[in-house]
């Protein structure tokens, strides 16, 4: 089972990124799909998760939107009004239980994360 994460980079603030999410090996289609990232220094926390509705973390808002591609195998997120509070590596993940947590101890599967540097 592979999970591969892209579209990371340097932005300004203000602006925007879309990351990627391409799985393998596992047909994630029925279940939750959810983005972390992790900070210098911090834990990895939770960022949005695409399951049976859609759920973001309070900083982000209004900022970020979660989305599945058609077969549901991928996934995306779209960021906007970035802010340097949002450097971080993003992680994608995917659990084997039918009802996960906003917590990472409840995702099995995480791919090898993707960089957004936010510049002042």
């Amino acid at each position: 089972v592979q999970l591969q994460a892209s579209g990371g980079g340097l932005v300004q603030t203000g602006g925007s990124l879309r990351l990627s999410c391409a799985t393998s090996g596992h047909t994630f289609s029925r279940g939750t799909m959810a983005w972390f990232r992790q900070a210098p220094g911090k834990e990895r926390e939770f960022v949005a998760a695409d399951g049976r509705g859609k759920y973001y973390a309070d900083s982000v808002k209004g900022r970020f939107t979660i989305a599945r591609g058609n077969g549901k195998n991928t996934m995306y997120l779209q960021m906007n009004s970035l802010v340097p509070e949002d450097t971080a590596v993003y992680y994608c993940s995917a659990p084997t239980m039918v009802s996960p947590t906003c917590e990472a101890y409840d995702y099995d599967y995480w791919g090898q994360g993707t960089e957004v540097t936010v510049s002042s």
